[in-house]
């Protein structure tokens, strides 16, 4: 009978871990599509706060305004999200608000370098006189044309989510996926919400044009 010296069972015991070691997979890590994706949103939804700041002295419509405040809270901390982690990684961290008057991003691209919408809007997002149209306007006719285009700007997110959900190995960073899924979620929610606003005040948000 053979007898095994230590040595040969500490051998045996290394071979036979080994292969468990080198099968575990490193968790998915970001790529530069997220990283565009986290600087444009911010972009984004900072125009969409622009939009709802508008709202406390142009409606009267307290569903209206409630809409006003969800949005405002959930894309507020939204934004802060995005730069944090865009901060943790160590890349370029666009302000929210980086010109006066609160309008920051209200019509333009994020033109940063590496990014590829440096003459182009945005999905979804308003130029400069599409926003001072909405900012001319009060009562029911900005309620329809608030919810026409925030109707248009959370559909605009639902393509960047798509565009990026879309690019290979992107997307795929578990905080970056669930980020998106949420997005994803939420603004077809009130894509929804929006619609049957639009209804009750007998408009289409697929009717009203600037």
């Amino acid at each position: 009978m053979t007898t095994l010296s230590g040595y040969t069972l500490a051998v045996l015991a290394v071979g036979l871990t080994a292969p468990v070691r080198a099968s575990a997979q490193k968790p998915p890590s970001y790529t530069s599509a997220d990283v565009r994706f986290m600087q444009g949103m911010i972009g984004h939804h900072a125009q969409a706060l622009a939009m709802t700041a508008l709202i406390p002295t142009r409606s009267s419509r307290q569903d209206i305004r409630m809409l006003g405040q969800r949005i405002q809270v959930s894309q507020t901390d939204e934004i802060a999200m995005m730069q944090q982690w865009l901060r943790d990684r160590h890349q370029q961290v666009p302000a929210r608000d980086p010109q006066p008057g609160g309008q920051a991003m209200a019509g333009h691209s994020m033109n940063m370098p590496g990014m590829a919408m440096s003459d182009t809007l945005m999905p979804g997002m308003l130029t400069p006189a599409q926003l001072a149209e909405l900012a001319k306007t009060t009562g029911d006719e900005f309620d329809k044309l608030f919810l026409a285009d925030m109707i248009r700007h959370h559909e605009g997110a639902l393509v960047m989510v798509k565009s990026l959900l879309g690019t290979t190995g992107s997307g795929q960073e578990a905080e970056v996926f669930r980020f998106a899924s949420e997005v994803d979620s939420d603004q077809r929610a009130e894509i929804a919400r929006m619609n049957a606003l639009l209804d009750t005040l007998g408009a289409s948000g697929g009717k009203t044009q600037h």
